[in-house]
């Protein structure tokens, strides 16, 4: 009997310790009640005790959530159409006025996310031409419109840790003038390095024909010259040899002369015979 006793009063014993003691995962957040008033919410991981029946303990994930908003239609500043998809991480801050206006829920936390995302999509985007959306600083409006969604929910409890835009989708007659633009961008840029291009082409091109030019000048003088030099070398020993014998230059001239004017046997020459042509021929004397 006193065995079955103490065998009652151990499982009442383990059970009071099994409702008294919880713990707390560094995944979570946790709140007491006490009577279904909250009585505390700092609680960081580890295991603490609680008071059975009294007490009792809420847990929430303490993870990081994402919210996919709905894409939104936005009118752009130049007063075009664009569809824009984004969505944003965030996660419990404030467990007490996460648990008071969203009831802990994460489900009913997105849909009030929704359309405040959805506002300041609008706001923002509302504020740039499509050419700024497309070409501009997307970081800084994402900076932008993570801070103001930030501020505007801490109310519930919620830290918005980023917010970015999936795409930007446009309407067809808008992407056809924003691809037009590109294209337009890119054949002005071509243009510029042909141009260049060519300007280079025409450069290196007259810089040859000068050089060119230079060369067969420069090759022209040294030629002449050259030429002049061995002329006057040439009429200087004539006029040596000349000076030395002057018989003997003339019947060598005169050699010279036969064996240029009959090198081809059709030849023909006319010519007194008395001239001085012939005047090393067969005793012929020239006449004076």
């Amino acid at each position: 009997m006193n065995s079955r006793f103490l065998l009652i009063i151990a499982a009442i014993a383990l059970g009071l310790v099994s409702v008294s003691v919880f713990t707390v995962d560094e995944r979570e957040k946790a709140i007491k009640f006490r009577l279904g008033e909250i009585v505390r919410s700092d609680y960081t991981p580890g295991i603490y005790l609680q008071l059975p029946f009294v007490n009792n303990i809420r847990k929430f994930d303490a993870r990081m959530q994402t919210m996919d908003a709905r894409p939104t239609r936005i009118i752009t500043k130049e007063k075009k159409y664009v569809l824009v998809d984004a969505f944003v991480k965030w996660r419990i801050g404030d467990i007490e006025k996460y648990y008071i206006t969203m009831a802990g829920d994460i489900r009913q936390a997105n849909v009030r996310l929704d359309p405040i995302v959805r506002r300041q999509l609008t706001q923002e985007f509302g504020k740039r031409t499509i050419q700024d959306l497309v070409a501009g600083d997307r970081e800084a409006v994402m900076n932008i419109l993570t801070a103001n969604v930030k501020k505007e929910v801490e109310k519930y409890g919620i830290e918005v840790i980023d917010m970015r835009v999936k795409r930007v989708d446009f309407e067809d007659d808008i992407s056809e003038n924003v691809f037009n633009r590109m294209r337009t961008e890119r054949d002005r840029v071509a243009r510029e390095r042909r141009a260049k291009g060519r300007a280079e082409g025409e450069r290196i091109r007259a810089d040859a024909d000068r050089e060119y030019t230079t060369i067969l000048a420069t090759a022209y003088s040294t030629a002449q010259t050259t030429r002049g030099n061995g002329d006057a070398t040439a009429a200087k020993t004539y006029a040596d040899a000349y000076g030395k014998n002057k018989e003997f230059y003339s019947f060598y001239r005169s050699l010279a002369a036969y064996k240029k004017s009959f090198s081809n046997k059709s030849d023909i020459i006319l010519i007194q015979p008395d001239s001085d042509f012939f005047k090393y021929f067969g005793g012929s004397k020239a006449k004076k």
